[in-house]
């Protein structure tokens, strides 16, 4: 069939058509929401945790099992909640769909489904619509608004032979087109799948990974050769079971995933009140590491909204009046912004003595202008012209002068319009008009505070080089352009500053090469064409005025107009990370400790000293209370975090082995000095470990000495209430043998001195690893 038939698609032909392409929309591939919660006790805690509960259960430990079981759901459930997002995203790309369409099939016009259309159908294009499907016009002109897709700030006119796609508004007139790309096909379709297929693993689950990781191996040594000494001297497997859980509990650092998401929600929480959003708990300790930010330049660098940028009167006329001449040649209403921009310019600068409108003929794509006949005050008949420059120059007597400004504003990127009466041809040139899209006031500042945090911005946009160049000087954008075509394959070069032309999957690919050179990488943006960047980067930042898709693919969302909430997603990601740090940190030299203890303690009296039910009441009163660290005083650091676990690691085996040799000298003391039974031993320990723990938290809270910051009301009562309840049941002999108050308050001042010894040796220990 002629598939410029007039007559359309036949039904038989359009079924056929569908079976072959599929319908027009994106496929929902999200996984059962069963599945993905299954997928949370995957990960490498989960796993060690699920293995100290079967064991617990084989001993009949049930109650030590359902607490362990209880926290393991809380922290999977608290990661489901916050994913789903590139499902999100997709729904909103569905949503700006046209949800029905005009086609010609079988002969005559009918409203179907956008969902029905296949490529080959012909569809009329209205005012105020949304293009349905990628097609191509085969009569009629339009003004095209492509900003949410392309980034080009400027709506495109179109008509005969002028491709456009699928969720493009139609600004003015109509048009009949021929379909020639509908669902995954379409490049609203393609960005679809680019935001399907994004992934980064955030730098928390690489942390706590490599914590993990770290400790696993570790501590798994260790736990061999403990198990191994204990069944060479004769242990019987009655107590050998147990010592194998114990080692198990010990080694997990169980409350650090549910740190991480308490200190990150708690940012979070911080960000809200300043008109941030985090969508992705994540995102806040993102952007504490961010080094590069990625900025859309339309409508997140700049306001998304036409704007007289400059006047150019000719000889007799002035600013004002040009304007006036110019307003009466734009409709007055509409959705045209080149003629909304020009009537709220007048509005602010009105003329006297002007000529009476007769009538206004709206803009024609064939002639690249609008005009006004009108009357002037003698009653005259007078003709006023308002287009593209050259256009209006070819009707007007000839101006040297015009030429060479309507050069300049052009070289600058600016749109320039020429505006031209007279009562008989040729015109007289009044003067130019020029139009810009101009940046956010506070762009500058925030990109200037950005740098100085040791962020660097660049400008990514679909816009022309020319228009980029002039927005990157005004907000203070530093480096080359990098059109297009030659953005680098692989890693972007560090002399580009802005890249131009680009389509959605160009910043996808950009944002992608920048994180494989090792960039923690945060996308601004606004439209449609930012979502797979916005989803790929690992810090997602959607802008007050962004489109739901936008939103939706971010990390973050700013509620309230400008930049500066950028500025303070960097500024609480900073604090978030040095809580953060501070807990992992703890944990490292507590999880370091605690097997070589047990070894330890298993030489000295052949035995455990410690039972699977004081390992649990430990980690409650010691791991849990410790998660007071995330409303921790903190100060932020100048320039961007980065978890370097390997120094972590070695800083908090260092200090490790120091808390080691504390603990195993109170244990000695205790079995060797005062001849304690191994049942009055194991109290020892539970409340040795205690009172070195708190030396510990306060030594690894400063990164400076302890004594250098004060810590939050929170973290104190916590402190507070760890060094009470366990003196007070070992006292009390509560679920342990009793020991006296004066061994508990010599093993208080003992710790003291512990604390005070082991800032010593962190502070060279810092200084060494440049931790500071």
């Amino acid at each position: 069939m002629d598939l410029n038939s007039p007559r359309g698609l036949t039904s038989d032909e359009v079924c056929r058509r569908r079976r072959q392409f599929g319908p027009n929309a994106i496929p929902d591939t999200a996984p059962h929401p069963l599945l993905a919660f299954a997928w949370k006790f995957c990960a490498p805690v989960p796993c060690l945790l699920e293995a100290a509960i079967a064991l617990q259960v084989v001993l009949g430990e049930y109650i030590e099992a359902s607490i362990i079981a209880g926290l393991l759901i809380f922290n999977a459930a608290i990661g489901l909640l916050h994913e789903r997002r590139a499902q999100a995203t997709i729904a909103a790309l569905k949503s700006r769909l046209a949800l029905t369409a005009s086609v010609r099939r079988d002969g005559s016009w009918k409203t179907v489904p956008a969902t029905e259309l296949v490529p080959g159908d012909i569809i009329k294009l209205s005012l105020g619509g949304i293009v349905a499907a990628d097609v191509r016009l085969l009569d009629g002109s339009i003004l095209l608004d492509h900003s949410m897709l392309t980034g080009e700030s400027l709506p495109i006119e179109g008509g005969r032979g002028r491709d456009t796609y699928a969720g493009a508004l139609v600004r003015r007139g109509e048009a009949v087109a021929e379909v020639t790309a509908t669902g995954v096909h379409t490049r609203f379709g393609r960005g679809a799948e680019l935001v399907r297929s994004a992934y980064v693993v955030s730098s928390q689950q690489k942390a706590v990974f490599r914590v993990v990781r770290n400790l696993a191996v570790f501590n798994g040594l260790a736990t061999v050769a403990l198990i191994a000494y204990a069944y060479g001297i004769g242990m019987p497997i009655s107590e050998l079971v147990p010592l194998l859980l114990i080692s198990v509990l010990a080694s997990v650092p169980v409350a650090l995933p549910a740190t991480f998401t308490l200190a990150t929600a708690l940012g979070a929480q911080a960000l809200a009140e300043l008109g941030v959003l985090p969508t992705r708990l994540s995102a806040v300790d993102e952007a504490a590491s961010m080094d590069v930010l990625c900025a859309d330049k339309t409508g997140t660098l700049t306001l998304n909204e036409l704007r007289v940028a400059a006047i150019c009167p000719m000889s007799g006329f002035d600013n004002n009046r040009i304007l006036a001449l110019a307003a009466l040649a734009s409709s007055d209403g509409g959705l045209d912004p080149v003629d909304a921009a020009i009537r709220r310019e007048n509005l602010d600068k009105p003329a006297a003595d002007l000529p009476a409108l007769v009538k206004f003929i709206p803009f024609d794509p064939a002639t690249k202008m609008s005009e006004a006949h009108a009357a002037d005050s003698a009653g005259g008949a007078l003709r006023i012209v308002k287009g593209a420059f050259a256009v209006i120059d070819r009707l007007s007597q000839p101006s040297p002068t015009a030429l060479a400004a309507a050069a300049k504003l052009e070289a600058e990127g600016f749109r320039v319009l020429g505006v031209a009466l007279g009562a008989s041809s040729p015109l007289r040139l009044a003067g130019l008009i020029a139009l810009s899209d101009p940046p956010r006031p506070e762009a500058k500042p925030c990109i200037r505070e950005l740098r100085q945090l040791g962020v660097r911005t660049l400008m990514v946009t679909g816009d022309a080089p020319e228009t980029a160049a002039v927005v990157a000087r005004a907000v203070g954008i530093e480096g080359a352009i990098c059109p297009a075509p030659s953005i680098p394959a692989g890693v972007p070069g560090a002399e580009f500053g802005v890249f131009a032309g680009v389509l959605p999957e160009d910043k996808y690919r950009l944002v992608k090469g920048l994180q494989r050179a090792g960039h923690v990488v945060g996308m601004c943006g606004d439209g449609a064409n930012d979502a797979p960047a916005l989803s790929q980067a690992q810090i997602g930042i959607a802008v007050f005025t962004a489109t739901d898709v936008a939103k939706s693919a971010a990390g973050i969302v700013l509620t309230e107009p400008g930049l500066g909430g950028i500025l303070a997603a960097v500024r609480e990601g900073r604090v978030t990370f040095q809580r953060i740090l501070t807990y992992t940190l703890r944990s490292i030299v507590h999880k370091t400790r605690q097997v070589l203890f047990l070894g330890t303690g298993l030489v000295m009296t052949g035995h455990a000293i410690l039972t699977p039910m004081l390992v649990v009441i430990s980690m409650m009163t010691g791991d849990f209370l410790a998660m007071s660290s995330t409303t921790d005083n903190v100060r932020p650091s100048p320039l961007p975090n980065a978890w370097r676990i390997d120094n972590l690691t070695v800083a908090g085996i260092i200090m490790g082995v120091c808390d080691l040799a504390f603990c195993a000298g109170v244990l000695a003391i205790g079995k060797f000095r005062l001849g304690l039974g191994i049942d009055t031993l194991r109290t020892l320990t539970l409340v040795t470990l205690t009172f070195s723990g708190q030396a510990i938290f306060y030594v690894v809270r400063e990164r400076k000495r302890l004594w250098s910051s004060r810590p939050s009301l929170i973290v104190v009562l916590s402190s507070i209430a760890d060094l009470s309840i366990i003196p007070a049941m070992a006292i009390g002999g509560i679920l342990m043998a009793p020991l006296s108050p004066l061994l508990v308050a010599g093993i208080f001042a003992a710790s003291i001195a512990l604390a005070l010894a082991l800032d010593q040796v962190k502070f060279a220990i810092f200084s060494r690893l440049e931790m500071l």
